[in-house]
């Protein structure tokens, strides 16, 4: 039997105006409870792969402290363990900040893993994917990658930052930035399995083509001389791309179908738990179609949104179709409509902030309004 130990890369290309200038996309709060990084480490961990390195570009901080020892997600400190490694510097030109230079900084821990292949997986998408039953068929099959891809249908908008597969009888022929040109593509999601050895020597590859070049953009480069298998997912899938696509993947989830496809008994997703009381929903307080977390006070109406913990929502207050990220204070009458609001936020003085769904404003961290 095969066995792999996991990278969970970095992702530079992707951007997510405002969230992102004070944490990393790993370390983003999701549907109120977990944190987007939660999803790769408990794929991870429930495949049986319990040797992790994460890798954290930037903003480390609020990773680093979620993460810590890495002993709530199932991974017993004697056997296995997870690895946080952070790059010597950030480089002047962000171009350069790519997931092949993290591991370059970082090759001596890669050499010093004891196991033949590694399972290398995105901090940035949300999905559920079994990634032993991946192993021993790339094992199986003798390809030199094993490469995952989700085919959507709406791909010219979305994925804008993302790369696509171009696929031939179940072989990649070429992996290509997402144009945004055709409606129907095979994403990347950025999950690969290979021997150590090979991609210790795609990272040599890589830094002697271009100091630009990332893990996609090397395969792509050596595709010619190497047999890349193309496996394909389904099931949910939710990429964290911009401030659009995370509004959407948590709003997606208040669809209990597309939440039965992410969340299963036999396949927990673990995280750092945060024990609070019980939320309080007051006589005048109205919700549908929401989810609330722990530890909030609600005296208004809550409609198609996603509440994290301690949220206080006043009364005559509307919340619609909004992610409002821990501990913000929303004051009375105030009408918030597809807004990502982030954490430590009072709302006091505002009383009407409006955007379109396709376009929902965000309220910076620790603001006041």
């Amino acid at each position: 039997m095969a066995k792999a130990f996991g990278i969970i890369t970095s992702s530079a290309e992707h951007k997510v105006d405002g969230l992102q200038d004070y944490r990393p996309i790993g370390s983003f709060s999701f549907l109120g409870r977990y944190r987007v990084i939660d999803f790769p480490i408990s794929n991870l961990s429930n495949s049986g792969i319990i040797n992790q390195q994460v890798y954290i570009a930037s903003k480390a901080r609020s990773m680093v402290a979620h993460i810590g020892t890495g002993r709530h997600y199932n991974i017993n400190s004697k056997r296995g363990r997870i690895q946080l490694l952070l790059p010597p510097e950030q480089k002047v030109n962000a171009i350069y900040n790519t997931n092949i230079q993290a591991m370059y900084e970082n090759l001596e821990y890669i050499k010093r893993q004891a196991q033949e292949y590694v399972v290398i997986a995105p901090s940035c998408m949300v999905f559920r994917q079994d990634y032993d039953a991946l192993l021993q068929g790339h094992a199986a099959s003798g390809a030199d990658i094993t490469a995952l891809y989700h085919t959507v249908h709406h791909a010219k908008s979305g994925y804008e930052t993302c790369h696509i597969f171009d696929i031939a009888d179940d072989k990649v022929n070429a992996i290509r930035r997402n144009l945004g040109d055709e409606d129907v593509r095979a994403i990347s999601m950025e999950s690969f399995v290979m021997k150590k050895s090979l991609l210790i020597k795609l990272i040599g590859e890589a830094r002697a083509i271009s100091s630009m070049y990332n893990l996609s953009d090397v395969i792509n480069a050596k595709i010619g001389d190497l047999n890349v298998r193309a496996v394909e997912h389904f099931g949910y899938f939710g990429p964290i791309t911009s401030l659009k696509s995370y509004y959407d993947a948590n709003k997606q989830l208040l669809n209990p179908a597309k939440a039965a496809e992410l969340f299963t008994p036999d396949w927990p997703i673990y995280t750092r738990t945060n024990d609070s009381c019980p939320s309080q929903y007051y006589d005048e307080a109205e919700v549908k179609n929401s989810l609330i977390s722990n530890g909030c006070e609600i005296r208004g109406t809550v409609i198609d949104s996603v509440i994290s913990r301690g949220v206080e929502i006043g009364k005559g207050s509307v919340v619609k179709g909004c992610y409002i990220a821990a501990y913000t204070k929303i004051g009375e009458n105030v009408y918030l409509e597809n807004q990502v609001v982030d954490k430590y936020v009072t709302i006091d003085h505002e009383n009407k902030i409006v955007a379109p769904a396709e376009d929902p404003g965000y309220v910076k961290y620790m603001d006041n309004l």
